[in-house]
Order: structure tokens, then C-alpha cells, then sequence
């Protein structure tokens, strides 16, 4: 130590929390280790691959990526030096870390490719579970990518040559010739700035290219299309037959540039690692997919996918959120007391870690009525069971994750804690892919205009019956309402349908007493209005 440097307390802080880093995200989530083994086996290879996915979410390295991918915000490029339209975005190095162990996990759309009848959408789930909590941002171009494939089946010859290269499991960043990549990325573009989630008042028009009546130019606009530097976007536009979806490649076949003008970066909330931007079209060369008219019919199948992956990350965000105020607390004394022994504090844990617990098994059985594929009744239930998921859930991430953060005190207010990240990020999926009108609206949709999707939910719900009375009431009583509910009821209505399917799954595979807490606060009125208020 030099000479006359002075030592005060602040030099040695006491009582200080370490970092959460070097543990292991999977192992450390006792919910999603026991779902796994119950759906894959115990020592299964999905519990393998978990667990050291999970090691790299827990470590440093990978919680420093999270870090300085959202610190270091993309930076948009429209020129090159010599005046030449480009319009690339640049990332941090930290970015494409991120992105590569995301894909080379399978977490993009590698699952479409594997064994149908197996658990390949479950496992996806999981890992988007554990890899998510590191940071949000870059798993937007991954669900999107993932959530292209099924809609790409409205046409034959465009899913041939695109899934291959959606799915595969290199990342392979930068917009070049297509036979040169190793791997590609889908995006979607579908509101503009007249009509936001009012697709149908797009003004965007597709106007047919002489020849075999697939390929278009589209002139028009686009107010949100998130990462820009795909490959491919899947876009709908008014073509002469109404409402049409599109397939956009960013490098056209003769490996030139195709038009697509990036107006400006959006300087969001949170999110920051991502880059959202305004497009425009000129002359944009574009292949239709289905038919002409059918554009919100043949993307929906993307949007379902990404409702799913709402769901699936806003979960990942609880647990990161979760994590950290439980590592804070078992580390922070208070009153002669660690925070985690405090009884009070110890309630408001229990109480986040029961709404994660019960997101996590929400999410991974939504996955596996994917995985039911043809099966009708997982059918029905899906089509329903996402729009009330991903009302309710994306929804309680940010007040769930406004509760963590003030378990960590003043700590959690500073930046440096990484809390404030979170925070920001909470809100996002709650908005994207249909805000909480429009899921909510949505499930009023369904219930009255497709037949059996409403058997199907009391179906999947029913399944816990007799297990608890206090479930037992909630459940008739929503049925005996369901006849009656209108739009200006539709939320109350839609979340007292979530709370049964996840008081459902609670009781079905959460431990006794976690069921029972759930149940007594969720559905039995033992609750207050905050968390930390169970009986």
C-alpha cells in the first residue's frame, strides 16, 4: 500500500452481497429439475444438455455478456463510406456470443427438424428457461426464427428452401449470399403507424411481377420490425386480393441487396440489446405466401409460436428476478438477522417463488401440447390455452419482478446490481405479439367462433378436480359464468381462467405444500394484494 494512503471502513465494506455468478441456473430451480425428470427421465440427455446450459447461464462469463450486450446498444449503419445504401446494424461482440449459444443449443428452429412425436418443443422450452434468464434481448430474433417454420408451411417450395436454414444450429451472422451461410434468421413485420395491433388497416401494398404469380414489389412502411439483420421476414401487405402475408429475403437469389430501408433505430424502455427499427419498402422484391387474403390466417401461426415464447421468457425473467433477491436475502443482514430469516421476507419469497414455479409448469405444458401435434383436443387447448398464458403471465412479470427488486433494497435501485435490467425488460412481452385487450379479446374470439376449444380448457383444467375444494368452487363458478362474460369483463374473466389452469398444474405436479399454497392464495381468497401476503 503506498505510503499515506488512509484506510477507512468504506475501503472494507461489511456486509456486503458477493455477485450471483458461478452457480448453476438449471440445478439451482428445483421446479424446472423436477418437470424435467418427469417428462424426460431421471439422467435423461435433455437433463445433460440442461445442466450444462445451465452452468454457462450461472457463470460470469455469460452473466458479463448479458451485461455488455445491453450496455452497448446497436448502432445503425444506412451508408457505407462511400455513400452506398447498406442498412446494417452493428452489435457488440457480446451480442453474438449470446446468439451462438443460443442456436447452437437449438433454442431457434432446430426442434421442426427433429423427431416429430417426441418432447423436442418441451425441451426447447426448458432451455429457452435456463438460457433466458441471462439476458432477453437476443431471444427475440430466436423465437421469431423458430416461429417462422410453421407459417412457412403455407408454401411448400419456400418452407423447402428456408427451414433447412432456419433450423439449422450455426450461427452465421451478416447478410450475404445465401449459399455461402451456414444459418439463417427469420424476423416479422406486420404493424405500421397507423394501425399498430389493427393489421387489417395496413397500408403497405404487394403488386404482382409478370410471371408464375408468386413473386411481388411491395411499396409501404413498417413501425416496428425487430431485429433487422435477419435473413428473411415474413411481412403482410395489402396485395389485390386483400390482406397478404410475404416472404422478404434481405439478399435476393442473384445475392444482390433487396430494398429495405432502416429509417431509425427505436429507443426503447428496455430491450436495449436488440435493435427494433422502422422500415420502409421501395420497390422491395417479395414472395407471396398463401393465398392472396389470407395474410393474418397464414401468419398467425408465427404469432401463436411467439405468444409461446412470451410466456416461456417472461418466466425465465421471474426466475433471474427471483434468483437474485434469494441470494441477496440468504447474504444481507438486517436486525441481527439474515434477510432470508426474517419471516416477513421469507413470505414475500415464498409468494414470488410460488408465481414462478407456477409459470414454469405453464409454460412447459404449453410446449407439450405443441409437441401433441395432431391431436386435437392438445389442439383446442393450445389455440385457447396460449392467449389466456400469455395475457396472465407476461403480465405478472412486471410486478413480480418490481417485488424482487425491492427485496435487494436501495442495492437493487442501482444499475450495477443488474435488477434494473430486469425491470425494464418485465414489462416487454406483455406488449409484444397482442397486448393484454387484445389476448384477452382474443379468448372471447375463440370461445364464441371456434367450436370446442372451451370443452378442450375445462378439459385440461379438470384434470385436478377432487383434489381440493377450494379449486373445486373456483372451477364451477367460472363455469357457470363463462356463458355470460362480455368484453368489459374479459380480463377478470381470462385471469380467473389462468389462475385455474395453473392452479390446476400446481396440484397436479408441484409439491403438496406449494399446491396448497397456491391454491389457498390464488383461488381461495387467503391473499392480499401485494406479494408476501400469504396466509
Amino acid at each position: 500500500m503506498p505510503e499515506g494512503t488512509l484506510v477507512g471502513p468504506a475501503d472494507e465494506p461489511g456486509n456486503q452481497v458477493p455477485p450471483l455468478a458461478g452457480y448453476n441456473a438449471y440445478t439451482a430451480d428445483p421446479a424446472l429439475v423436477a418437470a424435467v425428470t418427469r417428462l424426460f427421465g431421471a439422467g435423461s440427455a435433455t437433463d445433460g444438455e440442461l445442466t450444462g446450459l445451465g452452468a454457462l447461464a450461472g457463470s460470469f462469463e455469460a452473466r458479463e455478456w448479458g451485461r455488455l450486450a445491453e450496455a452497448n446498444h446497436p448502432i445503425l449503419r444506412t451508408h457505407d463510406r462511400y455513400g452506398r445504401r447498406i442498412d446494417e446494424v452493428e452489435f457488440h461482440p457480446a451480442w453474438h456470443e449470446l446468439m451462438t449459444v443460443a442456436v447452437g443449443h437449438g433454442i431457434a428452429a432446430a426442434p421442426w427438424l427433429e423427431d416429430a412425436g417426441t418432447l423436442r418443443h418441451t425441451a426447447r422450452a426448458a432451455k429457452m428457461l435456463v438460457w433466458g434468464q441471462v439476458e432477453g434481448g437476443h431471444l427475440c430474433p430466436v423465437s421469431m426464427t423458430y416461429a417462422a417454420v410453421p407459417a412457412l408451411a403455407a408454401d411448400p417450395m419456400l418452407a423447402a428452401e428456408w427451414t433447412p436454414r432456419l433450423a439449422s444450429k450455426t450461427y452465421d451472422f451478416g447478410l450475404r449470399d445465401l449459399a455461402t451461410k451456414a444459418g439463417c434468421l427469420a424476423g416479422m413485420g406486420m404493424t405500421e403507424k397507423q394501425g399498430g395491433s389493427d393489421v387489417r388497416a395496413n397500408t403497405t401494398r404487394a403488386t404482382p411481377v409478370p410471371g408464375d404469380g408468386r413473386e411481388y414489389t411491395l411499396i409501404g412502411h413498417k413501425w416496428f420490425t425487430s431485429a433487422p439483420m435477419c435473413d428473411v421476414f415474413l411481412v403482410l401487405a395489402q396485395a389485390p386480393g386483400g390482406l397478404t402475408c410475404f416472404v422478404i429475403p434481405r439478399v435476393l437469389p442473384d445475392g444482390t441487396r433487396n430494398s429495405f430501408r432502416l429509417q431509425r433505430l427505436k429507443d426503447k424502455l428496455g430491450n436495449r440489446a436488440n435493435a427494433s427499427s422502422e422500415v420502409e419498402f421501395h420497390n422491395t422484391r417479395a414472395w407471396r405466401l398463401g393465398d392472396e387474403g389470407r395474410g393474418v390466417a397464414t401468419i398467425i401461426e408465427m404469432v401463436a409460436m411467439t405468444r409461446l415464447d412470451c410466456v416461456t421468457g417472461s418466466a425465465a425473467l421471474m426466475r433471474a428476478a427471483l434468483a437474485e433477491a434469494v441470494h441477496h436475502t440468504r447474504h444481507r443482514m438486517a436486525f441481527g438477522k439474515l434477510l432470508a430469516d426474517q419471516p416477513l421476507m421469507r413470505n414475500v419469497l415464498a409468494d414470488l417463488a410460488l408465481e414462478s414455479e407456477a409459470a414454469t409448469l405453464t409454460s412447459l405444458h404449453l410446449a407439450a401440447a405443441t409437441d401433441a401435434g395432431s391431436d386435437e383436443s392438445a389442439r383446442l387447448f393450445r389455440r385457447i390455452g396460449l392467449a389466456v398464458a400469455k395475457y396472465w403471465v407476461t403480465k405478472r412479470c412486471a410486478p413480480f419482478t418490481a417485488e424482487a427488486l425491492e427485496c435487494l433494497g436501495g442495492n437493487g435501485y442501482v444499475e450495477e446490481s443488474g435488477m434494473p435490467r430486469l425491470y425494464r425488460e418485465a414489462p416487454l412481452n406483455s406488449i409484444w405479439e397482442g397486448s393484454g385487450n387484445v389476448n384477452a379479446l382474443d379468448v372471447l374470439r375463440a370461445l364464441a367462433k371456434e367450436s370446442g376449444v372451451w370443452d378442450a380448457f375445462c378439459t385440461e383444467v379438470g384434470a385436478a378436480r377432487g383434489a381440493d375444494a377450494r379449486f373445486d368452487s373456483a372451477f364451477k363458478e367460472l363455469k357457470d359464468e363463462v356463458a355470460s362474460v362480455d368484453e368489459t369483463g374479459a380480463r377478470r374473466f381470462v385471469e380467473r381462467m389462468a389462475l385455474l389452469l395453473q392452479g390446476s398444474l400446481m396440484l397436479r405436479y408441484a409439491p403438496p405444500e406449494s399446491a396448497d399454497a397456491f391454491v389457498a392464495s390464488r383461488l381461495g381468497g387467503d391473499w392480499g394484494r401485494t406479494f408476501g401476503t400469504l396466509g
